[in-house]
């Protein structure tokens, strides 16, 4: 292989069409024509897919903020127009006993104090936060976003000075149709087209990629690279030469989920995933309402479902969603590249579908193809973008490893990579290297712990002098009073924010 290659400049992309109007749709329009402003992007906007989680979710995780900030994207005009509110963490109940003394706290971002954690181990029994308390107690919190959730105070950091709050992150949630109008009125501003109508038809350019769609009203639409946003149906990938479906569904047992209609609005610092015999069930809270998802173990009927969330759970079932989880094994053929639902399709526990799509986008900017494509480019792209989507699925998998979800879903056989992980968190107290994890290494220790995986307390940690644990101890309790007396109650905090704006909050 020449690297002469290598040394010449490429054509740039002058043309790239997307397939689909929901929000990866369009957040993948405005990345693109931004990453390459004199192109032409096109979105095709098709018939929206309830089906879709990547599409409808109305939150993300932390490493949304980061592609928000790189979009131009204000966090307090999500704030003003979108309903956005943030979550600093997701509290799992009953997945490690009985009751809400069993539950335990997943944060964002940076991890507690080590030798903290290996205090809290040794005193503790090793295992979950609340597993061994008395009923009713709770554990103090071993990290600053659970003591700031538990306390209802926080505040972003203004960035331009030093506070006790700047190692703290967060996720964000909004109301899903204001946020994509956002985006829809950025885009336009950018200069993408859109062009509303149904795809009829293919013309492969004998290369193993399309030459050109054909769209309702609007005849074919050639372009250098389409983008399948598509959904579920991924209308584009799924036509390629060589498209493999990986099924997910040995490993995730869930294949309903039945919705509710927004409850009453809550402004809380955190969601709750809580194991109950039917299922598990989401509850995350927003400015627009309280959404609630329960997804039914294999046992439960669709009519036994609908009863128990309105009678049970006090809410109106809306929409029920038929799952078979799996992912494009290469998500990137020929010149077509498939994002969110239209590569991976998996439930919305733990809040990875819209994540997983923005990791894809980064990845692709990364990536950035010239003409012609280079097919080391889009080896390294599905490499990858595939070991996302199986890190996803691991983590997911995780639930189903727990003991009680057992006793529930069944016995369910675990990835390969995964067994080997929660042996490892087990038996030594450490995680192994995980290209391309879901989560960071705290947070998923964080969550195994939350779903009673116990990890064992490691050498180093069992060794440290009690003297040094019992001051390391005390520092982190001291920055937690610091970032306590800092933040102000939440509700206070975006009052301020929405106060400051000329726009009135729509919800």
């Amino acid at each position: 292989m020449s690297a002469a290659r290598f040394s010449v400049p490429r054509e740039r992309l002058r043309t790239i069409c997307i397939a689909g109007s929901g929000q990866v749709g369009v957040i993948a329009a405005l990345a693109l024509k931004r990453a390459l402003p004199d192109a032409q992007v096109i979105v095709i906007g098709l018939a929206d897919d309830p089906t879709a989680y990547a599409d409808m979710a109305s939150t993300a995780l932390p490493f949304t903020n980061k592609l928000h900030d790189r979009l131009g994207l204000s966090e307090d005009e999500l704030i003003r127009r979108a309903g956005a509110s943030h979550r600093l963490i997701t509290r799992y109940v009953g997945w490690a006993g009985e009751g809400t003394d069993a539950a335990g706290a997943v944060p964002y971002g940076a991890p507690a104090d080590t030798q903290a954690r290996a205090r809290f181990a040794r005193e503790w029994g090793g295992g979950s936060r609340g597993a061994l308390a008395a009923p009713g107690s709770r554990l103090p919190a071993t990290s600053l976003p659970q003591a700031l959730a538990e306390a209802g105070r926080f505040a972003v950091p203004p960035g331009d000075m030093s506070t006790p709050l700047d190692e703290v992150d967060y996720a964000l949630r909004w109301n899903s149709p204001a946020y994509r109008d956002i985006l829809i009125e950025r885009a336009q501003q950018a200069g993408v087209i859109y062009l509303p109508g149904a795809i009829q038809g293919y013309e492969p350019d004998g290369k193993g990629g399309i030459a050109a769609i054909g769209v309702e009203g609007h005849g074919p639409i050639a372009a250098d690279l389409f983008v399948d946003c598509s959904g579920p149906a991924a209308r584009l990938i799924s036509a390629m030469p060589g498209a493999q479906w990986e099924d997910w569904d040995a490993v995730l047992p869930v294949r309903r989920i039945l919705h509710a209609r927004p409850a009453q609005a809550m402004l809380a610092l955190e969601d709750r995933v809580t194991l109950m015999p039917q299922g598990w069930l989401i509850e995350q809270a927003g400015r627009d309402g309280l959404h609630m998802a329960l997804g039914l173990a294999p046992h439960m009927g669709e009519q036994d479902a609908v009863q128990v969330m309105a009678q049970t759970l006090g809410a109106q079932p809306a929409r029920l969603v038929e799952l078979a989880a799996g992912c494009h094994r290469e998500s990137w053929l020929g010149n077509v590249v498939a994002l969110g639902d239209a590569a991976a399709w998996f439930e919305p526990l733990t809040h990875l579908n819209l994540d997983l799509a923005h990791r894809q986008l980064a990845l692709l900017l990364e990536m950035l193809p010239g003409r012609p494509i280079e097919p080391l480019e889009r080896a390294e792209y599905n490499r990858r973008a595939h070991l996302m989507a199986v890190q996803v699925r691991d983590t997911l998998a995780t639930h189903y490893a727990a003991r009680r979800a057992r006793s529930i879903f069944g016995e369910i056989p675990l990835p390969q990579g995964l067994e080997r992980v929660i042996d490892q968190y087990t038996r030594r107290g450490r995680l192994p290297h995980r290209e391309e994890a879901a989560l960071l290494a705290a947070e998923y220790m964080a969550l195994l712990d939350a779903l009673g995986l116990r990890g064992a307390v490691p050498v180093s940690a069992r060794a440290t002098a009690s003297v040094e644990s019992a001051a390391s101890l005390r520092a982190f309790e001291d920055q937690a009073q610091r970032a306590l007396a800092f933040a102000p109650p939440y509700a206070e905090y975006m009052q301020q924010v929405l106060a400051a704006g000329a726009a009135p909050a729509p919800i």
